[in-house]
Order: structure tokens, then sequence, then C-alpha cells
């Protein structure tokens, strides 16, 4: 019985972490770039049952002995596009990520919602400066001047062009690690590669997040979670009739 308590309460724990990542996903269902979050189960290694005295092959099956959260995995897939018309945003076509200098050094993001600084840089929402082929980006001089940004990534002030967006792309972006702000931090072992995708330019990546289907997710993790409290309610009620019942003189 108290197997059975622990398996239920171990679906609880799991099915608790599955409604906080659904939750976040619908929670940034509007933030530009955003890349929903899916977190993938595994079963504890489960016991073989066999009937006593019938031989070597009297296999009755497996007993699964509970379940735990394996890792929180990143869907890359690509969101749709949105036309904004400011000619600073730009969305990637394809894979890749814009690179951005921050205070903990190189990261990446699908966020193209750009705009300039008092410093006279291409930066983020956040402030932080968007990485060019020379380094940031520099918008010094298009006071009152056209700024474009070609498919290319090319950007160019009155037709001159003066950087091109660094765009880089990795081998498997599964690995990347996910920050806050809509960051990813690529460690050690995450191998990058040149990004050739088409830039929209004047455009904004909305989210991958299906709105519809994280409710029928958050539905289900909140059923899957109450059925297991019932098991954990049922075996303590069994428990207690063992102690306060069967096991009386």
């Amino acid at each position: 019985m108290l197997r059975g308590i622990y398996t239920a309460a171990s679906g609880m724990t799991t099915e608790t972490v599955r409604t906080d990542t659904t939750a976040n996903n619908l929670a940034n269902a509007s933030t530009t770039g955003y890349k929903k979050d899916v977190a993938v189960d595994k079963a504890f290694s489960g016991l073989l049952l066999q009937r006593l005295n019938d031989g070597p092959d009297a296999t009755i099956g497996t007993l699964g002995v509970g379940a735990a959260v394996d890792q929180i995995s990143t869907e890359h897939a690509p969101g749709s596009l949105r036309s904004t018309g400011n000619p600073l945003d730009a969305a990637i076509d394809g894979r890749g990520f814009f690179t951005v200098q921050t205070p903990n050094g190189l990261r990446y993001t699908r966020n193209g919602s750009f705009t300039r600084s008092a410093a006279d840089q291409l930066v983020t929402s956040e402030g932080y400066p968007v990485m060019g082929q020379n380094g940031p980006i520099s918008l010094r001089g298009a006071e009152g001047g056209t700024i474009s940004i070609s498919q290319d990534g090319r950007l160019s002030i009155d037709e001159v062009e003066t950087d091109q967006l660094r765009l880089t792309d990795f081998v498997d972006p599964s690995r990347l690690i996910k920050e806050g702000s809509n960051f990813y931090a690529a460690g050690d072992a995450v191998q990058e590669k040149n990004s050739t995708v088409r830039i929209a330019k004047g455009s904004l990546e909305l989210s991958n997040v299906n709105v519809i289907a994280e409710m029928v997710n958050l539905i289900a993790g909140y059923r899957s979670y109450e059925i297991n409290s019932k098991a954990v309610l049922a075996q303590d009620q069994m428990l207690d009739k063992a102690v306060n019942e069967v096991g009386r003189v």
C-alpha cells in the first residue's frame, strides 16, 4: 500500500511540473519569437511479475512503480510572421537566431523587435546591443535617414550598406539553454554553424504556442493530477483499515 502511495504521488509531482510548463506556454503565447516547452516524462523501471510454482515462463507482466519528468524540451518549430511596418523589426524565416551582446556574454534570440538606443546602436527591447559582422550594429549618422534591412540581413542607411546582422544557427538547437527575456545560451558542447536564412523586414515572428492545444493539455494535466490524488486517498483509506481494523484483536 505504501508503494501505491509513492507511485500515485510521483504521478502528482509529474503532473505539477507539466501543468507549470503548460501555464508558462500560455503566459507567453503573445511573446515575440517564444518557443513552447514540453515536459517529457520517463517511467521508473517496472517490476516483472511471475506466478509462483507455475514454472519459469509463468509471467504475468510488469508493474509500474511511478513516473518522473525526464527533461523540459523546447520545440523550435517556427511561428507565423506578422507585418509591423517598423523598419527596425526583423523576423527570421527559417532556422537560426539573432546574436545579442548581454552582460553575461553572447546570447541568441528569435525576437527581432529592435529599436535604436541613445548611443545610436541597434538594441533589443531590453537595451542589449544586436551584433553584426563587425560587432554591435551602429546607427550613427542615420538621423533623418532611411534605415532598411535586406532579405539577407544587410543593414543600410539611405541605401548605403553599413553592416550585416550576425545570424547564428546550431547543429542541435535542442541543446541550447533557455534563459529569461527570451534568450538562449550556448554551452561549450553546442556546435555553431553559419545561417543563411531569409530575413522578413518590417515583420515579427509570433510564438509557436497553440493556445487551444495548450488549454486542452492544461485540462488533461489537471484531470490526471486529480486521479492520482484520489489514488493516494484510496491507498490511505486501505492503510487506515489495515492498521485500525484488520489488526484489531
